[in-house]
């Protein structure tokens, strides 16, 4: 809760993931969103297409700016996600579909029986993401720019596994910098620990901010 305070007016929104959300529930993410936070809540629903529908009727009534659901739930499960979002009215949240998750690599693929490499799955459930009326995909940087070819510049992409040049890369193994991940055609950037677990986590988020403008520039 501090630290949100603190970056009121320095970030575009606040995600909230499976960690806080089981700690603090649906009142932890309104008190984020009474700081003035936009919420990207990242709980990555997967499940069958009526339990998903399900949950995202209940998170639309914290008025999310976005949630997140896997996109290897398959095309059922993809649009009743985006049907249920849209009964919440003007103010629904934006659903976006996570591709591959960017802890893994192709090594990690063969072992759980995927034979494609990263980037074609990627772009194989971003197709199926967006054949499926919802709104955007999470990839990682790398496959940003094959993805804008494959689907074209409307479709959002929300992007993880991002690390500034001076950020440690931890757990992620498909990464970029922000002013790479901008330049190949991010429309969103996820920057959670560059910024969570720094001395100065303001002056991080200010310092990302401004290679995200020179690039954007």
């Amino acid at each position: 809760m501090m630290l949100a305070d603190l970056l009121s007016g320095e970030v575009g929104a606040i995600k909230l993931g499976k960690e806080f959300f089981t700690a603090n529930g649906p009142d932890g993410v309104r008190r984020i969103a009474d700081l003035g936070h936009k919420i990207f809540l990242d709980l990555k629903y997967h499940d069958i297409p009526n339990t998903v529908a399900g949950a995202i009727r209940a998170a639309s009534r914290l008025e999310c700016a976005v949630l997140t659901v896997h996109a290897s739930g398959g095309p059922d499960m993809l649009i009743a996600a985006a049907e249920a979002a849209a009964e919440a009215g003007p103010k629904r949240p934006k659903i976006v579909a996570v591709t591959v998750l960017t802890s893994l690599d192709d090594a990690d693929l063969q072992a759980v029986g995927q034979d494609a490499p990263a980037e074609a799955q990627v772009i194989r459930l971003a197709t199926l993401t967006e054949a499926s009326g919802v709104d955007g995909a999470v990839c990682s940087p790398r496959e940003v720019a094959p993805l804008r070819d494959a689907i074209g510049p409307d479709f959002v992409l929300v992007v993880p596994g991002v690390r500034p040049d001076w950020a440690r890369v931890n757990d992620q193994k498909r990464v970029m910098t922000p002013a790479e991940a901008i330049s190949a055609g991010a429309n969103h950037l996820v920057i959670g620990r560059p910024i969570t677990h720094a001395e100065d986590p303001v002056g991080a988020a200010r310092r990302i901010a401004e290679e995200i403008s020179a690039a954007s520039s």
